[in-house]
């Protein structure tokens, strides 16, 4: 049987409203810098980049004129510091461009940036993409809602996102889930059950397994697994609510075949009312930043109409929870989504999860 085609059409990307560049600005987020993404497409050639199997990494790698070169290390030095640093150019004489890769697949077409410290080999990476609002709210409530910070920058049509470290997931369920052991292999089930949840509750789409990454974390004697989604574009965009749940894409299926080898029904209804839970508390936490936030998505335009019918109707069928029905915009079905989990979670106790005393 074929599997069902979840997403068709390309997104579109969204300009940033008045209100979201104000709220970007009050948090620090808005800050001018010395190149634009339209600055790097001025170079004069690229090669492939392949890996370490000679496959095709769907990068290239670019160069520029001599007189352009100089001008853009500068600025892709001085972005570095404003980033991770103080802003300044004490710095700039410790650092280099070693190169600049543009991405050729997707739809944010971004450019990496890799910058060395010459003094003792180390590099970092961090992105330059074209401004989307979808991918904003994405990287925003990322921040907020997830176990993990992110450090972005916004200025005009131009978004400079840090790198997220970490096995693409792709490469680890096929090179490394093999050989990890049967702990390990139960640890992983927990974690992609609640990255699924996660992602379904703030309304996160296209998590395919090149779309995160697997975070390997060593604690005492033993190897722990995160899982981090690490491409945002598809924020509040999709009208199938399946598209929300990682658990559908067929680039998935190894890892929901380890959850049903590897944890009971119970277990995984557990771990589902956990992340729900500290979810809720998250919202709680973030206070006023999450609730200014999405009071602008509410208004903003960052899907279309028979996208935002669909999802309505389809979460309500879900959680026959009358609010999600009179929600006419993308924002509205997440700040209904994020209510509903506050109010029915912020609550939930370890000892209501064990003793089944709340409604799963």
């Amino acid at each position: 049987m074929a599997q069902e085609r979840l997403m068709s059409k390309k997104k579109p990307a969204f300009p940033v409203c008045k209100a979201l560049d104000a709220y970007l600005d009050q948090y620090n987020r808005k800050i001018e810098i010395p190149i634009f993404y339209d600055d790097l497409l001025r170079f004069a050639g690229s090669v492939v980049v392949y890996d370490n199997e000679g496959e095709d990494t769907l990068w290239v790698r670019v160069y520029y004129s001599d007189s352009d070169r100089l001008e853009i290390d500068l600025s892709l030095k001085r972005v570095y510091s404003i980033l991770h640093s103080d802003g300044s150019d004490r710095i700039f004489q410790y650092l280099n461009v070693d190169f600049v890769d543009y991405c050729t697949f997707g739809n944010s077409k971004p450019f990496r940036i890799r910058v060395r410290n010459i003094l003792n080999d180390n590099f970092t990476y961090f992105y330059v993409k074209k401004t989307d609002a979808s991918r904003i709210y994405g990287l925003e409530l990322e921040h907020m809602l997830s176990p993990y910070n992110l450090n972005f920058l916004v200025y005009q049509d131009t978004l400079i996102e840090e790198h997220i470290a970490g096995i693409p997931g792709d490469v680890f369920i096929k090179d490394m889930l093999p050989d990890c052991t049967e702990s390990e292999k139960a640890q992983l089930a927990k974690e992609f059950v609640k990255f699924n949840e996660r992602c379904m509750i703030r309304l996160l789409g296209d998590m395919r397994s090149y779309n995160y990454v697997i975070v390997p974390v060593h604690d005492f004697d033993h190897v722990v697994y995160k899982i981090r989604a690490i491409d945002f574009d598809q924020q509040c965009y999709e009208g199938k609510l399946k598209v929300y749940l990682p658990q559908f894409f067929k680039e998935n299926n190894t890892m929901v075949d380890l959850v049903s080898n590897k944890l009971l029904s119970d277990s995984v209804e557990q771990y589902k009312v956990e992340e729900r839970s500290i979810v809720a508390k998250r919202i709680i936490s973030s206070g006023n930043r999450i609730r200014r936030l999405i009071q602008i998505a509410v208004k903003d335009k960052i899907s279309v109409p028979e996208n935002v019918d669909r999802l309505r109707t389809e979460i309500h069928d879900l959680t026959l929870d009358v609010h999600f029905k009179k929600c006419e915009t993308m924002g509205e079905i997440l700040a209904e989504a994020l209510d509903f989990v506050k109010r029915n979670y912020e609550d939930v106790s370890m000892k209501q999860i064990i003793e089944k005393r709340i409604k799963i």
